[in-house]
């Protein structure tokens, strides 16, 4: 789970900063999106390096969720006895946290698979560019609103699960390593989820046609 986590980490950096093309205006984003279906040609059919990534991807998210799953009915049956007087604790709600914050971004996910990628979501009229479906999605406020909901779950989600992930991997070997583990995991997660805010204010605000 440490492991998938953390491919998924790879993955938010590298589609963070296609997202950020948008900045450059409609024809850079749409020209990164071109490159990203056509890169490897001729040796490689168009979107070839695109399937196996989204196949390693999808791989990734059965395992990551899996193993989810499969910790949390463990912690259930773990559970024996009841305490007398229940304490709330920060490891009881990064815990809960953690499995319907998790279930959100799966749903967005998706949501956004439907939306951006079929396009059997749509927010208006159809739009033929990456550029253009991106711009409809986030000129409209509830597009917007949805995205940040999604990035606030993403945010608890990713500060909780690098520290664990690197609980798991041993890397907590003493009270500074903590703390720069911790350091790490807020910077992080602030970078992903203000990297992928970004775009969309920038297109409600109209900063970006």
């Amino acid at each position: 789970m440490a492991v998938t986590g953390l491919l998924f980490i790879g993955f938010l950096l590298v589609h963070m900063y296609g997202n950020l093309m948008i900045l450059l205006g409609p024809e850079a984003f749409d020209e990164y999106a071109e490159h990203i279906r056509t890169v490897g040609e001729p040796m490689i059919p168009e979107k070839g390096v695109l399937w196996v990534l989204r196949i390693g991807l999808l791989a990734s998210l059965v395992l990551h969720v899996w193993s989810a799953v499969t910790l949390w009915g463990r912690a259930g049956k773990a559970r024996t006895t009841r305490y007398v007087m229940k304490r709330p604790g920060y490891g009881n709600f990064y815990a809960k946290a953690m499995r319907w914050g998790g279930l959100a971004i799966l749903l967005f996910v998706i949501f956004h698979l439907l939306h951006l990628t079929t396009h059997t979501i749509t927010f208006g009229e159809p739009e033929p560019t990456p550029a253009g479906r991106v711009l409809e999605s986030f000129s409209q406020w509830w597009g917007v609103l949805i995205y940040v909901v999604a990035m606030v779950a993403v945010g608890m989600h990713l500060l909780h699960g690098i520290w664990g992930a690197c609980m798991t991997l041993g890397l907590n070997t003493s009270l500074k390593r903590a703390e720069q583990i911790r350091f790490v995991s807020i910077l992080v997660s602030t970078i992903i989820v203000v990297g992928f805010l970004i775009p969309p204010f920038a297109i409600l605000l109209g900063l970006v046609k």
